[in-house]
């Protein structure tokens, strides 16, 4: 019976040697040559994300994975690096082949057409990619032949025979153990998927299969060498449980009878390369394979989504021991968006229109409610209303009525980032500071390292709730001193609101630095009017509160930027998807 098949290969060796697996590459290496080129890489920096499927429009999980990745590219140009970042569209299988035929159009059209809609949402939000890559391109078959050729040269490739289950919507081969019976619309019995749910056929057909199984205890090896390959931590433990299973070879390559929308293998017209090899193979492509790569391929790190981890920790690291390149640097994984606690899906009419969200609640706000909502190891859920609270809540009412409240007339009339006065608030306890102003300091003051870590791991929602938190304590810190009720013809007290205004603009330019990855245009705006230049944005440029250090500051005395209004409108949280923003007043103290 069908449901007791097992996959198996039936294996008809190629009589060209097999060479082993090629010594670990992760690990340190003394030559020369590579310590030279690890010394010019020190400020290099390359974050992908993944190269998105073109069967279908960008949903929001696809703005997701593209607005991780650019916060990471912005963070670190932030920090002076030379940073690469590329996304992209993957063109080819049998899905897509499938897709084209259904819309009457012939692939490359159809390909063209879809691939525009993501580049027009990624220009809507901002994302600042360096390179963006289509399968279709002739540097990327150029790239996926030669890459064929090395793992063929080297006896890692063989012609054989496939038999097993196969999902076309996932264009992925599955164990036995990954097939389950389910009913389709129609009532009847059908195989599925056990983790997508798509519905898998039996296959056989003769193809080339790549030695997989070659590289278990090297695949493990690294993993267990280095625990901060794939991040988060469940990620990781879930590529080394898959890895303590059987690894059996895999099928690269698909008859061309089948599926004729890929690359043709090599020597080989009648087989199409496998579209997870062709598509992979897109981030060396970028790099500048097969020629110009070493500077960039040595510090390559990935931002995917949950569902395509074995395909890039377990075949991705596999084909590049095979070829004798690098691994990654970091795998970074995130999880899944639903919507109201479901699924996103068509048949529910659930499915989130990234554009249209993009368009009704900022680009700013949608990158920021992603990004401080996202938790990376565990599903999220997306509401119109949580957004719109969280917008109101964190960027109009928090961050910018503190910057309407210390830029105000009524509380700044010079319009300038005034003087601080060490007496009034001094480093030994003491003048007009109370305790919890010192707390606040000192909060703040560190705050830059906590939210380098926080980049770093691609944990953005941890360091977004430590900026919160800290653009709270400041709004504390004006509310408790209530500087609107003082009398600036008193000298004292003139200093002492000087002052006041002069740490909570501080605390501002750091929130705008440091936010600067996340809601670019709203960092822009509040930096602009606090008249911090372009060139004082830089990671290096944080210092805060140097006055109080018993530096000078560079920005005592200098004039605030032009009032551009309010920072973020307000939006009404419970008719979210039916209400233009709104403006608020402008705070009058």
């Amino acid at each position: 019976m069908v449901d007791q098949r097992g996959c198996r290969a039936v294996y008809r060796l190629h009589q060209k040697q097999f060479l082993s697996p090629v010594p670990p590459l992760w690990k340190h290496r003394s030559s020369a040559a590579v310590s030279t080129q690890l010394c010019k890489d020190d400020r290099s920096y390359y974050i992908t994300t993944p190269i998105f499927y073109v069967n279908a429009s960008p949903h929001l999980g696809h703005l997701y994975s593209a607005v991780l990745a650019d916060c990471l590219h912005r963070y670190k140009l932030l920090q002076g690096f030379n940073s690469k970042f590329a996304t992209g569209t993957d063109e080819h299988g049998l899905k897509i082949q499938q897709a084209a035929e259904a819309a009457g159009k012939d692939p490359l059209t159809f390909c063209t057409g879809v691939s525009k809609q993501f580049r027009h949402l990624f220009s809507s939000c901002n994302i600042s990619y360096t390179d963006y890559i289509r399968t279709t391109e002739q540097r990327h078959r150029e790239a996926v032949e030669h890459f064929w050729s090395v793992l063929w040269n080297k006896g890692l490739i063989y012609k054989g025979s496939y038999e097993g289950w196969y999902s076309t919507q996932d264009e992925s081969f599955l164990m036995p153990s990954q097939v389950g019976d389910a009913l389709d619309s129609l009532g009847q019995e059908i195989k599925v998927s056990l983790e997508s749910g798509h519905k898998v056929e039996w296959m056989k057909e003769e193809n080339y299969m790549f030695r997989l199984s070659a590289f278990q205890s090297q695949l493990l090896d690294w993993l267990k060498g280095n625990p901060q390959a794939v991040q988060p931590e469940r990620f990781h433990q879930a590529v080394l449980k898959w890895l303590h299973e059987d690894l059996p070879d895999l099928s690269v390559s698909r008859q061309r009878s089948r599926l004729q929308w890929g690359i043709p293998v090599p020597g080989d017209d009648e087989q199409t390369i496998y579209v997870w090899l062709d598509a992979l193979v897109n981030y060396l492509t970028v790099a500048g394979y097969p020629d110009k790569h070493n500077q960039w391929w040595h510090v390559a790190r990935h931002v995917i989504g949950k569902d395509i981890l074995k395909f890039h920790a377990i075949y991705w690291p596999a084909f590049l021991l095979g070829a004798g390149l690098p691994l990654p640097k970091v795998i970074h994984v995130h999880s899944h968006w639903t919507v109201g606690g479901k699924k996103m899906s068509k048949s529910l009419g659930n499915v989130v229109d990234p554009l249209e969200r993009s368009q009704m609640f900022t680009a700013d706000g949608m990158r920021y409610f992603l990004l401080r909502q996202g938790v990376p190891d565990s599903d999220c859920d997306y509401t119109d209303d949580k957004v719109a609270k969280l917008l109101n809540a964190e960027l109009a009412d928090s961050l910018g009525g503190l910057l309407n409240r210390c830029t105000a007339p009524a509380l700044n009339p010079a319009q300038v980032y005034p003087s601080f006065c060490p007496q009034s608030f001094p480093r030994a306890h003491g003048g007009r500071a109370v305790r919890e102003d010192y707390h606040m300091l000192d909060a703040v003051k560190k705050l830059p390292a906590v939210v380098e870590k926080h980049y770093e791991t691609m944990h953005i929602y941890k360091a977004l709730e430590a900026i919160s938190a800290c653009v709270r304590l400041t709004n504390r810190f004006v509310q408790r001193h209530t500087p609107w009720k003082m009398d600036r013809k008193n000298s004292e007290d003139e200093r002492w609101v000087d002052t006041i205004i002069h740490i909570s603009l501080e605390c501002l330019r750091m929130y705008g630095t440091l936010l600067q990855p996340i809601v670019p245009e709203t960092s822009n705006k509040l930096l602009s009017r606090l008249g911090v230049q372009p060139h004082e944005r830089s990671w290096a440029a944080l210092n805060f509160l140097a006055r109080y250090q018993g530096m000078d500051c560079p920005f005592e005395g200098r004039a605030l930027g032009s009032d551009s209004g309010v920072l973020f409108s307000r939006l009404e949280p419970h008719n979210a998807d039916k209400q233009k923003p709104k403006k608020t007043k402008k705070s009058a103290n």
